[in-house]
């Protein structure tokens, strides 16, 4: 079994991280290039970085922040929010980030994942998808934000974006979305059972439990969150040891 990977994300608005519940009710928590320091020494496996009202507001993404940011991480860096063409693409990563998250673009224009998988590598490429459970047990997929239902299918679209180059998927469940009583393990195991590339949890998490959950009943291969470790209800070095003494590989810090 390949090893799990525990995700902090930095939800960014206005340059400041955010958190708010089913991406709504926004409040402000720390500054993100503090927060990117202390979770690359704290242990995490990746970070995410995304700035939450670039693609609704039209603009681009704050590149000087995200700059200021992959100069205090020595971790795998993931950058989204505001991607709206290849050109994009190379400002994040020149800007220092390792992979790069799109999310309404890709379903404006799916070709922007063959380009970018072409230009940069699929490894570099991550279809970040935001799915709500409509009335017909249904998940549809959501852009902008979290404010616009696009009536796609959150399954036939993640193995879509698979075999146009996306070289991981996040999945995040607005209806889970900082409510802390778990991930949406249903959806991310549809999703993870219908692609092979890796899959990461988003959405719910409220304690360790939830975790090992997603990871093991969900098929995820990474789990990802934000307000438990901002607020340190959850450490990071404690989660670990938490999902080895349950049989799962986890990267320890030396």
């Amino acid at each position: 079994m390949l090893t799990k990977r525990i995700i902090p994300c930095l939800d960014v608005n206005q340059g400041r991280v955010v958190k708010g519940k089913k991406f709504e009710n926004l409040t402000d928590v720390d500054d993100p290039v503090k927060l990117a320091k202390y979770y690359s020494a704290e242990g995490a496996d990746e970070l995410v970085f995304y700035d939450i009202t670039a693609s609704n507001d039209g603009r681009n993404i704050f590149l000087n922040v995200v700059e200021q940011t992959a100069e205090e991480v020595n971790i795998p860096f993931t950058v989204g929010g505001g991607i709206r063409g290849i050109q994009d693409f190379h400002a994040v990563l020149r800007a220092g980030a390792d992979k790069v998250s799109v999310n309404s673009a890709a379903v404006l224009k799916p070709e922007i994942i063959m380009e970018a998988a072409l230009k940069y590598g699929r490894q570099c490429v991550v279809l970040s998808i935001d799915a709500k459970k409509n009335q017909q047990g249904q998940w549809t997929v959501y852009i902008n934000g979290g404010r616009l239902d696009t009536k796609l299918d959150a399954l036939t679209w993640a193995i879509k974006g698979e075999s146009l180059g996306a070289g991981e998927i996040v999945v995040n469940s607005i209806d889970t979305d900082g409510i802390k009583d778990g991930y949406e393990t249903e959806l991310t195991r549809a999703i993870s059972d219908a692609v092979t590339i890796p899959v990461v949890a988003s959405g719910g998490a409220g304690k360790k439990e939830d975790f090992l959950k997603v990871l093991t009943e969900g098929r995820a291969d990474a789990a990802l969150a934000a307000s438990v470790f901002h607020y340190g209800e959850i450490k990071i070095c404690d989660l670990k040891d938490y999902l080895a003494s349950n049989g799962l590989p986890v990267r320890r810090v030396e």
